[in-house]
């Protein structure tokens, strides 16, 4: 069957409206502002042989959309080892060495039949409040194994052909600080799921099976050769570029992340050989995480190529198995968000050499991920768990985005009214930081100023950060943003954190104020060509101190 261009497009188009539908559902279900407020969830429909993206949906994190392909084929595989997946059956698990990213993202995976068969896999995935570990909220900078981190669950059956089993959940809502907020998250989950299935039946009921599964193929072979003419359109040749992290919260030395970027007629090769070994803190990764990092990474760029695993047909990602950019367990990996977002710094500097007009300079580089943990006057537990946004690096077509969120994402930020609603603080400062981003011919967004004050008794603190040493860099002759800047009370004074940008249960006390001064992102182009009235614009509107 060959499908004309209009009904090709009318599907892809209910395909990733059935993907956003179930993003929708768990948004303004889930109980945890992380999910419900920030985003921090994605949903997707996914190939019932190899678990390959087929369509995700536009709200949700696409970092998870790329991992999750690895997650559903463990789900395969898993089925296939227990005689085959049944109508209703749920799988969950949040295993980061077989779905990628960290213990706090939940999977359920469910396979959608037709006819008796499984034509896709349906997936949802969200960041919950507590798992659990050492720390509240789950950033342990300090853990050495992922024990330390929070509770690990491989693919197990949350429904069996449709039959729930609350064992499961009880064993999940006992590992955890904040059981009704897993409860409603995970509800919000399956609730996702359940849209999905019946906006399946939907779609093939008025298009036919036939039509759509030819649409699943079609979609991923427009994708390949888009990515291919994208990238037979740049010049053959190697690029090397290094960057770094500040340090893995253990031993304070810096982390390389190294890119070896080939061009090849109409391949990719992205080498990441050159990269720190497996390093003994959390900013570790799995393989399954450094790929779909590349995927984010290059859908940036290349904005024209369909969002399905097509993309990385002509790309091939290589790492050391000993590098901290494909660890197995038990190695730590709870602040990933940190090392995927220089993956893509790397990736932007590498294309930048290539072809200056297609990246942007670096973003702010950090989630800035901020825990603070107390008792109620009730006895109950409060986490506050919140990310922090910064600077967007300026690009060829303008000035960078200013107080933006990480882009591993389309999360947004976490208001502060909900955040001040939820928790015993109060935010005493929220405003753009001048001087953060970077001089160029378009310049880089600014980072923000946080202040947060503790209206509570007492509190245990933990921050998980990085471009504290650093800078994030600019493009094309463009400067250099400001560093990361955390300060804390701790004598009478305000002090950073020995390890800069990390730190792990200082105690604070009712009044007392935390500061985070997040980076800007890299200025784009030489400072010089920078008119005299966008600079007059800048220092009038407080972005710069000095003309």
């Amino acid at each position: 069957m060959t499908l004309d261009a209009v009904t090709l497009a009318i599907l892809k188009g209910r395909l990733e409206q059935i993907a956003d539908e179930m993003d929708a559902t768990l948004f303004r279900s889930a109980f945890n502002p992380i999910i419900a407020e920030a985003h921090d969830a994605s949903h997707g429909l996914y190939d019932a042989a190899t678990g390959d993206t087929l369509a995700q949906g536009k709200s949700g994190l696409p970092i998870f959309v790329g991992v999750m392909a690895f997650a559903v084929k463990a789900v395969i595989d898993k089925a296939a080892e227990e005689g085959g997946a049944k109508d209703g059956d749920v799988w969950i698990f949040n295993d980061p060495y077989v779905g990628g990213t960290h213990l706090s993202d939940f999977r359920l995976v469910r396979p959608f039949f037709r006819d008796g068969r499984v034509f896709c896999y349906l997936a949802s995935v969200g960041h919950w409040h507590d798992v659990g570990g050492n720390v509240p909220g789950n950033y342990n900078p300090v853990a050495t194994e992922s024990f330390q981190e929070g509770m690990r669950i491989p693919p197990v059956k949350l429904f069996d052909a449709g039959i729930y089993r609350p064992d499961i959940v009880a064993i999940l809502s006992a590992n955890s600080r904040l059981p009704v907020s897993l409860y409603g998250d995970l509800n919000g989950q399956i609730n996702a799921l359940d849209l999905g299935v019946k906006r399946m039946h939907q779609l093939l009921d008025e298009y036919g099976d036939a039509r759509v599964a030819e649409a699943f193929g079609a979609l991923k072979r427009s994708a390949a050769e888009i990515m291919r003419a994208e990238i037979r359109a740049l010049p053959d040749g190697t690029v090397s570029v290094e960057d770094w992290l500040d340090n893995d919260g253990i031993t304070d030395v810096p982390l390389k992340i190294a890119l070896d970027l080939t061009i090849a007629g109409d391949r990719l090769t992205l080498d990441f050989s050159r990269s720190s070994p497996a390093c003994a803190g959390p900013v570790n990764i799995a393989r399954s995480t450094t790929v779909a990092a590349c995927y984010v990474a290059l859908k940036h760029i290349f904005t024209t190529v369909p969002a399905n695993a097509g993309v990385l047909e002509p790309v091939t990602v290589l790492t050391d198995p000993a590098s901290l950019l494909a660890v197995e367990a038990p190695k730590p990996v709870g602040g990933y968000t940190e090392t995927i977002l220089r993956l893509i710094d790397v990736v932007f500097q590498a294309v930048g050499q290539i072809a200056p007009d297609r990246a942007p300079a670096c973003a702010y580089g950090t989630i800035n991920a901020v825990s603070m943990a107390g008792t109620r006057a009730d006895g109950k537990r409060w986490v506050l768990f919140s990310f922090f946004g910064g600077g967007h690096g300026g690009h060829s077509d303008g000035d960078g985005l200013s107080h933006g969120n990480a882009p591993i994402s389309t999360a947004t930020i976490p208001p502060l009214e909900i955040l001040e609603a939820a928790y015993p603080v109060k935010f005493t400062q929220w405003a753009l930081r001048p001087d953060s981003g970077g001089d160029g011919q378009h310049r880089g967004g600014l980072g923000a100023v946080y202040e947060i004050e503790l209206l509570a008794d007492q509190a245990d603190l933990f921050v998980f950060g990085e471009r504290g040493r650093h800078s994030p860099r600019g493009a094309n002759g463009g400067g250099e943003a400001a560093l990361n800047r955390f300060t804390y009370p701790l004598g009478g004074q305000m002090v950073a954190p020995p390890m800069t940008s990390k730190l792990h249960g200082a105690k604070l006390s009712r009044g007392d104020r935390i500061r985070l001064e997040t980076p800007g992102g890299g200025g784009w182009g030489d400072p010089g060509l920078r008119t005299p009235e966008a600079r007059a614009r800048d220092l009038h509107l407080g972005y710069v101190t000095k003309g």
